[in-house]
């Protein structure tokens, strides 16, 4: 898509720090038109200088309020008329089991994994099909494919995400709209520290030997848009944990359950 298309307008969701920032410079680095958009106008701001300037602009927005979902859609395309790439980027997770959360702190999470995206997907895929074509990111996680005991209710928002990719994928064969599910592993961002509630397993911070940086992920999701995929899983090592999820899930589940330490009391 983005090879097809001189300075397209690409909207990136969560974009103040982490993968979104990167993933504003990357884009930025092919000639994008960017619309940035977090809950922090201050630290947008500081990105939209970094990267470009002249050609980006910046739309601050809660995406765990609904009515501001439904009015980022509407000002982004007032930017320049239209928007080429959406990279749901957005995300929150949450270190407890599902008996120890506040019913709050689980809808907040799917309100921003979940439901913003498809609100946006809702309110962008008509226009793409009327412009001729357009690309979807849903940045998920390998949570996604794989049930993570530490992020369990964090899995389960990721899975409900490449699920709704892989129909919407079908619903929009033919019509130039292309859906990318990316799936990324432990990436070196502040996640953990902005989550909300409980904390990481310790065991797990001694197991970072395949972590990759925000910006070896932002350069997988560009080279996904380029190509058309599917599905990116990075790092590709990640394949072997879906593997070993479909094929020996028994297995797996030894090994995570290993990961995650000591049941919770």
């Amino acid at each position: 898509m983005i090879r097809d298309l001189q300075n397209p307008v690409v909207l990136i969701t969560g974009a103040s720090m982490g993968i979104g920032e990167a993933c504003a410079r990357a884009f930025g680095r092919r000639g994008a038109r960017l619309i940035l958009t977090a809950r922090s106008a201050e630290a947008l701001e500081r990105v939209r200088q970094a990267v470009a300037p002249a050609e980006a602009q910046v739309l601050p927005a809660d995406l765990g309020r609904p009515e501001d979902v439904a009015a980022l859609a509407e000002r982004a395309l007032a930017c320049w008329g239209r928007v080429d790439v959406l990279v749901n980027n957005a995300g929150v997770g949450i270190y407890k089991p599902c008996w120890e959360l506040e019913p709050q702190q689980a809808r907040t999470m799917m309100e921003v994994n979940f439901f913003a995206p498809l609100e946006l997907m809702r309110r962008l895929i008509p226009p793409m099909r009327r412009q001729g074509g357009g690309t979807i990111v849903n940045v998920s996680s390998i949570a996604g494919q794989v049930a993570l005991p530490w992020l369990t209710l964090y899995s389960a928002s990721k899975a409900a995400l490449n699920f709704l990719a892989d129909g919407v994928r079908i619903e929009l064969r033919g019509s130039g709209v292309r859906i990318v599910s990316v799936c990324p592993g432990f990436v070196k961002t502040g996640f953990p520290q902005h989550a909300l509630g409980g904390q990481m397993p310790p065991a797990l911070a001694t197991r970072r030997r395949f972590a990759i940086t925000a910006e070896e992920c932002a350069d997988a999701i560009v080279r996904g848009v380029d190509r058309g995929s599917r599905t990116v899983v990075t790092p590709r090592i990640g394949w072997a944990l879906v593997w070993l999820a479909r094929v020996f899930p028994k297995t797996l589940d030894g090994i995570l359950a290993r990961m995650r330490g000591p049941a919770p009391e």
